[in-house]
This record gives C-alpha cells, structure tokens and sequence, in this order.
C-alpha cells in the first residue's frame, strides 16, 4: 500500500470521526428533552388552571355542597350552629312520599315537554321562513328576539297582566269573540297552561336563532338539486332539510330541556305554583322549600334539586349515546 493512499484513507477516518462528533453534539441531551418536556407541561397546566378552578368553584363545589345538604337535616338553626344531623336518605324518601311529588312531576312533564316541542316547532317554522332572505327579513328577525333579550321579571309581569281576569288583553280579545272571561291564572284547570304559553314565548327566540344558524351551513346545491328531480318544497323539507338538521335540532332539544327543568321565577311571578299545586312543578317546589316560605327546609329541596340534576344528566348521556350512533355511521 503507497503512502499516498494510507494517507488518504487517515483522512476519511478522520473525517468521519469528526462528522460523528458533529452529530453527537447536535443531538438533544436526554437531560434537556426531559427539561423541555416539563417546561411544556406546566405550560399545558397554566392555562388549563383558570378552567380548573372555574370549574370547581362554580359546579364542583356547588354540587357537593347540594349533596351533603340532602343527606343532612339542615335547619335556619343548622346552618348557624353548623351541627346539622345526618339522616342519610331521609329526605329522599320523604320527598317521594309526598302527597306534591306526584302533582309536581306530572306538572313537571306537562310543561317542560308541551314548552320544547311547541318552541322547537314555531322556531323552526321561523328560521326557514327567514331563511328565504326577502326584505325586511334582518329587521323582523331581530324583533323575534325581543322576549330573548328582556329581562324575566318583565316578561312575567307583562303575562301576569295580559292574562288578569278582570282587565287583561287577552280576555278582552276574547269577549270580543263572544267567549267569556277565563280565569288563566286563578283557576287549576288553566294556569299550568298560562304559564306554558309564557314559557313558549320566551323560548322560541332561542330556537329560531340556533336553527336558522344550522339552515345557513346546508349547501343550497342540495336544494337545487332535488329542485331538478322533482321534489316540492314539503319534499325538500322533509328529504334534505330535516336530516341534514338533526345535530343542531338534538343540541337545541338537549338545552331546551334543561333550561325548562329549572325554570322558576316565571312560573313564581305569574302563580306562585298555585292554586292549590296546580302549575307547581319540581324547580317550583324546590324554591318553595327552601326560600318560598316563613320556614325553610332547606334539605328537602336539595333533594328536590338533586333529583332535577339526575333528570337533565340523563338527558345529556342520551343525547351523548345518540351522538356517537350518527358518527358511526
């Protein structure tokens, strides 16, 4: 072997034995990733903090706080000495053998059901009709949201008015009919429907907003095509603007439902819950229990609240459940 050539291979062998310092160099430490790693996830932790805290202070603690309240027997005197009796599920069993569970739940129904299908009904039949875009569609669209954007007091005070017996608007209206007076919000027959009506005409604004949002997200390319093959306007509804509805109208059943559970000051406003239990629901009777009365009995309504609580997260597993089925398929 020359000595030209053994030089030339040293070279190379130095050449790669700098190359491989080069690269042992430029590689991270397993000290500095772990450091980096750290670093991301306190990070990760700083900005999930204020979310944690949100959550525990404003639904965390609250429903403990509401559980613990159930199983104990908290008295005015209770909540001053802080030595409440623990009575365990005492308080449930007392609120199932009431004589106003039975009335309360079926009022309960009546209302929350008879409120999200009419309010889910009339804000659709609104969002497609303002979804044709004619004139003075932005305008009257924003009229809609009136009852939205006024405050619950008033709303329930201007129904207590028009539904008064003796002067209210509506029986006015309907005397000039030839129908006689009804008592809307005194009689047991009529008030859980007075207050059903008021509860309508504040949800439907909600309704027609969340609905005419998913109306604008369908292609109008679908509309021309069924157009094209022959389908009427009750085809089209039916055939492309139903289906391709249904996410938006399950979340807005989802949260009609839970806002209609836990309705209180319109019903209280207008009829207190009577007479006699009449339009007393289970939201009802829990703010009678524990605010609505000389004594309050604050653990029975905790229960009442509880059982409210169960209600709507069933609900929501089920919309979950129904969720998950339309994306598998």
């Amino acid at each position: 072997m020359s000595p030209t050539r053994t030089d030339a291979i040293g070279a190379l062998g130095r050449t790669d034995e700098a190359a491989a310092d080069i690269r042992s160099a430029a590689a991270p430490r397993p000290h500095g990733r772990r450091r980096g790693q750290r670093s991301r996830h306190w990070a990760a932790f700083a900005f999930l903090a204020p979310l944690i805290a949100y959550l525990t202070a404003f639904y965390a603690y609250p429903l403990y706080r509401n559980i613990e309240l159930s199983v104990h027997d908290y008295t005015p005197r209770a909540f001053v000495q802080g030595n409440p009796r623990f009575v365990g599920l005492d308080n449930y069993l007392d609120i199932f053998t009431n004589d106003t569970f039975v009335q309360a739940l079926r009022n309960t129904a009546v209302f929350t059901l008879g409120s999200i299908a009419l309010q889910y009904a009339l804000g659709l039949a609104l969002a497609v009709f303002f979804h044709r875009n004619f004139r003075l569609a932005g305008v009257l669209r924003a009229m809609f949201l009136v009852p939205w954007l006024l405050p619950l007091i008033v709303s329930a005070s201007t129904w207590s008015w028009m539904l008064n017996s003796e002067n209210g608007i509506v029986n006015a209206a309907l005397q000039a009919f030839g129908i006689g007076q009804i008592n809307w919000l005194t009689s047991p027959d009529t008030s859980l429907l007075a207050v059903t009506i008021a509860n309508i005409w504040l949800g439907v604004p909600f309704n027609l907003v969340i609905l005419y949002a998913g109306l604008q997200n369908i292609p109008k390319d679908l509309y021309e095509a069924a157009g094209l093959d022959g389908a009427t306007p009750w085809q089209q509804f039916w055939r492309v603007t139903v289906p391709l509805l249904r996410p938006v109208s399950a979340i807005t059943l989802l949260l009609g439902l839970i806002y209609t559970l836990k309705v209180v000051d319109i019903i209280w406003i207008m009829t207190t819950g009577g007479p006699a239990d009449a339009s007393t629901t289970l939201a009802v009777w829990s703010y009678r229990e524990a605010f609505g009365s000389g004594q309050p009995d604050f653990s029975p309504a905790a229960a009442v609240g509880n059982l409210l609580i169960l209600i709507a997260l069933v609900a929501g597993l089920a919309y979950v459940r129904l969720q998950r089925r339309e994306d598998h398929r």
